[in-house]
């Protein structure tokens, strides 16, 4: 297998070890402090890996994404404040069950679950996105044309909003990454007569505006009290044999869910850690135990959370398609390294691809290792008070967006697309459509002057290929699908009133 061996080099390399050990590590610690997600830690790192290998960055970046999915399970078990969205489920039991004087084992049940979903999404991640890139090396610059706009139109499914806001939001993305020199006739354009805008706005500091500087001004509005004390129970930590044996089902099956939904874009781990909690509960003998600390229930949540990982990293590999806002962050790292994203990237950097892929299992174990043998003093790390670690964020952020090109300006960048961001959440704006729309705008630009390139001009290729008329299909009818089931169930619910 090409590629393979030198992604072995780089993961069992001395400073592919560290990467994986550190960016795990890093990502509980940050995952387990509420306030602080995923997404900031990795727009945070994204600048300071600009310097180094490809594979070394991506390494360190995935780590860290596994790390922060996992570690949100502390705050929701000790404190009921999920550390991630993703551990939102965990809460319903596993705060319940450390209210009962079960913390420990709460605790230990979400690690173990949590390591095997992520090793089961593993093995589909490296089966499944080697035969995906291969048929879609095919498409042709229409065809992915139309790729991206499906990608755009599902990722608008992201929040809990209206879909036309996220389509709103996905299309302000797209206008924001127009500034700049025009990709089909190399003239700068909506630049006014600025000259910093001649190379558009930059990836970095609008990634770090919209999710790190963004979350800092919102933790500025809520009240600045640091988290209650946190004890924990001098129980068992580490699970046993009997326990992996009589949650081997719900693990194997919340584990399929979890990497079920983590294919889907824009559908996320929270969804597929809701999906396999109401699964388990409803083939549970006492559904009446779930809400009240079912060990089930945390089971369920946290092997399914973590299986979304492997299965989100299919799309983003295979067809550059992320599934939710750290996969459009790990989209920005493949764009800021050179790397072209999608199709071409199995074929043509294989040994990225393996790197991925390894990073993910030993990160995963990584994960396992480290939170049963430090989940006391992680516990204890929740109590940092916010007014001491907002400003250390915040200073991150400067720094990040400065070292990119040294200039000032995209410092006022960063920050105008933090206000930005607070802004466009407070008016239930999704970011996640927005940034997708930003980074994916000028890929589709770019294949779609391609491809009129090689047909002189005309747009009847993208209704006249079958593979481009397809996507363009599925787009519109993710569009529209809603808008017709409203329709229908307005006439059976009038005449039901009347």
């Amino acid at each position: 297998m090409p590629g393979f061996e030198v992604a072995l080099q780089t993961l069992f390399s001395p400073m592919g070890l560290i990467a994986i050990v550190a960016g795990t590590a890093l990502g509980i610690f940050v995952g387990a402090i509420p306030g602080l997600t995923g997404t900031m830690l990795l727009a945070l790192a994204l600048p300071m890996t600009y310097g180094m290998d490809s594979r070394l960055a991506l390494t360190l970046l995935v780590a860290m994404y596994v790390g922060a999915i996992s570690g949100g399970m502390v705050t929701a078990t000790l404190l009921r404040m999920p550390g991630t969205p993703a551990s939102i489920v965990t809460t319903l039991d596993g705060y319940p069950m450390a209210q009962q004087g079960k913390a420990a084992r709460a605790l230990s049940l979400g690690i173990m679950g949590s390591v095997i979903g992520g090793v089961i999404s593993w093995v589909f991640l490296s089966t499944l996105a080697g035969p995906v890139a291969s048929v879609a090396t095919l498409l042709g610059p229409f065809e992915y044309f139309s790729l991206v706009m499906v990608a755009l139109v599902l990722i608008s499914t992201i929040g809990d909003g209206s879909r036309w806001r996220a389509l709103f939001a996905g299309g302000l993305g797209i206008l924001f990454s127009m500034p700049g020199v025009a990709s089909a006739t190399g003239q700068p354009r909506f630049t006014f007569g600025i000259e910093a805008f001649n190379n558009g706005f930059d990836l970095l500091p609008v990634l770090i505006g919209m999710f790190a500087v963004n979350q800092v001004f919102q933790e500025i509005y809520k009240s600045g009290a640091g988290s209650p004390a946190v004890t924990l129970d001098h129980q068992r930590i580490l699970p046993t044999w009997s326990d992996i044996k009589k949650h081997a089902a719900n693990m194997g099956r919340s584990a399929m869910i979890g990497t079920s939904i983590g294919l889907l874009p824009g559908i996320g781990a929270n969804i597929g850690a809701v999906t396999a909690y109401s699964a388990a509960k409803g083939v549970s003998k006492n559904p009446e135990r779930f809400g009240k600390g079912e060990e089930a229930g945390v089971v369920a949540a946290e092997t399914a959370n973590n299986a979304t990982i492997g299965g989100a990293l299919i799309p983003l590999i295979a067809l550059g398609l992320p599934g939710s806002v750290v996969e459009v962050v790990l989209l920005g790292a493949l764009v800021v390294h050179g790397l072209q994203p999608g199709p071409r990237l199995m074929h043509d950097n294989p040994d990225v691809v393996w790197t991925i892929t390894g990073t993910v299992l030993l990160a995963n174990l990584v994960m396992g290792v480290l939170m049963l043998t430090m989940i006391r003093r992680i516990a204890r790390a929740v109590r940092i008070p916010k007014h001491l670690l907002l400003p250390v964020v915040l200073a991150f952020c400067v720094v990040g967006a400065f070292s990119l090109s040294n200039r000032v300006f995209d410092v006022w960048v960063m920050l105008g697309f933090g206000a930005f961001g607070l802004l466009l959440e407070r008016k239930r704006f999704p970011l996640a459509p927005f940034v997708i729309g930003f980074v994916l705008g000028p890929i589709a630009e770019e294949n779609l002057t391609m491809g009129l390139m090689g047909s002189q001009g005309s747009f009847h290729p993208l209704l006249t290929r079958p593979l481009s008329l397809l996507f363009l299909g599925v787009a519109l009818l993710v569009v529209i699908l809603p808008s017709l089931r409203r329709k229908k169930s307005t006439p059976t619910q009038a005449k039901g009133s009347a």
